[in-house]
């Protein structure tokens, strides 16, 4: 913390945006009303979570990521985009690339100075079918554990008009025993053998404008669709990257050797700002 208050940068990946706190010293540790108040988008600095920036205590950093409503998660792929940067940009790390910790366990960043970031994000595990619950109407989906939960419904490839259409203001209501911890609910429509779009809700969050473990999952699902001639209307071979259409941008998710374990997630990171939270504010939401 430094003199009258705490430094934050502000950031995106594909506008899924997120307040980063640089702690090297490892002597903060925000709770869940500051966080709150910090990514309150009226009343404070705004993004849909925060980062804080650790070091390992065998050399290193750790992403300490919180959800926009205080809550601890265990991994954003946006936001692992995002921390990559800043370490790079700082000086912390040379271009490249490099290993990082995460409550979903080590992952690895690749990126030179200027272009997008890829990380390793590690298995995307296609489970059991389950369903979820919106404006009344039943959608089937797909469970996929990216190191956080998933849930990812595939609507026909016809129903773009209907995706774009989902009030997503509120939760759907999910299967509580298949996701006693909450899950992150995807919506997607097949544009092709290799691209989809997807509209997300999060878990602690609500809708967001890209979700990057949501696209490693969408992804995992689609492929695996696409196995079983579910997705469009056909059964194909084992497929390459997914080309990943959020509302925020664009991303690419690939699978080392043909698998949906070892995905790893390609797309921007931009830092826009960064400034000072004033010691009064940080101290008054402790």
């Amino acid at each position: 913390m430094q003199s009258g208050g705490v430094r934050f940068l502000k950031g995106h990946g594909t506008q899924n945006d997120f307040v980063l706190i640089p702690d090297l010293d490892d002597a903060l540790s925000p709770t869940a009303a500051q966080v709150i108040a910090i990514c309150d988008r009226r009343a404070g600095i705004g993004g849909d979570g925060l980062i804080r920036i650790a070091p390992e205590p065998g050399g290193g950093y750790f992403m300490d990521y919180r959800n926009a409503d205080g809550s601890l998660a265990e991994m954003c792929g946006n936001g692992a985009r995002l921390f990559a940067r800043y370490l790079v940009d700082a000086g912390l790390q040379q271009p490249g690339s490099f290993e990082f910790g995460t409550r979903g366990g080590v992952r690895t960043a690749q990126l030179e100075p200027a272009g997008d970031v890829s990380i390793g994000m590690g298995p995307a595990n296609v489970g059991a079918e389950s369903k979820a619950e919106l404006g009344g109407q039943v959608y089937s989906g797909t469970a996929v554990d990216v190191g956080n939960p998933h849930l990812v419904c595939l609507l026909d490839a016809s129903a773009s008009s209907t995706l774009a259409a989902l009030d997503l203001s509120a939760a759907p209501h999910f299967d509580a025993d298949v996701f006693p911890h909450g899950v992150n609910i995807e919506f997607v429509v097949p544009l092709g053998a290799d691209r989809v779009r997807m509209r997300v809700f999060e878990r602690g969050v609500g809708e967001t404008r890209s979700c990057g473990t949501g696209t490693v999952a969408v992804a995992a699902a689609f492929r695996h669709s696409l196995r079983i001639g579910s997705a469009i209307g056909r059964p194909v071979g084992d497929v390459g990257p997914v080309t990943v259409d959020v509302p925020g941008g664009t991303v690419c998710v690939s699978f080392e050797d043909g698998q949906d374990g070892g995905a790893t997630l390609t797309g921007p990171a931009v830092i826009v700002a960064q400034g000072v939270i004033e010691q009064d504010f940080w101290d008054r939401h402790r």
